[in-house]
């Protein structure tokens, strides 16, 4: 990546009889117009260092592609690269305001207190009616893997059948207690 150090010499172009190579272009234009890129990013992004970074990068990035294709003199790059930040600057910009904004929430106790026990009523209340539809058997492989917290395995030993059958039975009165309950469609 480029270096911002406030020491780099200044550039002094000789005349050369051989032309530049791509990277020597590419160095020499970095040289040139790296700090002034820079801080116009820097503007650009309020300050934000690591976004101005990532751009001025990018913005090298694509001097570089550009370079392989044509023959360009390092002074005169300068407004050709400042254009091609702005474009990449408006662009991440429009990116971050499609995308939502993720939050990560350390401590989930916030959202609720645990002796509220609202949503677990009003659970209960509504898988009644559904619970009763059921089975014997259905209500009973529930019961134990989620009122109980079992695996299938843990259910299987103590109700007496082998697991696949806890898994089946499982899967089907979830299905039928699902037909059971009222949606959200027929409670509105």
């Amino acid at each position: 990546m480029y270096s911002l150090a406030e020491s780099d010499p200044p550039i002094l172009l000789e005349d050369r009889g051989d032309p530049l190579s791509r990277a020597e272009i590419l160095d020499l234009a970095c040289q040139l117009h790296g700090r002034a890129l820079f801080r116009f990013l820097l503007r650009i992004t309020l300050g934000d260092r690591r976004e101005a970074e990532d751009l001025l990068q990018e913005t090298l990035l694509r001097a570089w592609r550009y370079l392989q294709d044509h023959t360009a003199d390092p002074q005169s790059l300068r407004p050709w690269l400042f254009t091609v930040a702005r474009h990449l600057s408006i662009d991440a910009s429009r990116a971050r305001q499609t995308r939502p904004t993720e939050v990560v929430l350390q401590d989930l106790t916030v959202l609720s207190d645990p002796r509220d026990e609202t949503d677990r009523t009003l659970n209960a209340l509504a898988m009644r009616p559904g619970l009763r539809k059921l089975t014997q058997d259905h209500r009973r492989v529930i019961f134990e893997v989620y009122y109980h917290g079992r695996s299938a395995r843990e259910a299987a030993e103590v109700i007496g059948v082998p697991e696949g059958t806890v898994k089946s039975r499982l899967f089907y009165a979830l299905k039928a207690l699902g037909a059971a309950l009222p949606h959200e469609a027929d409670i509105a």
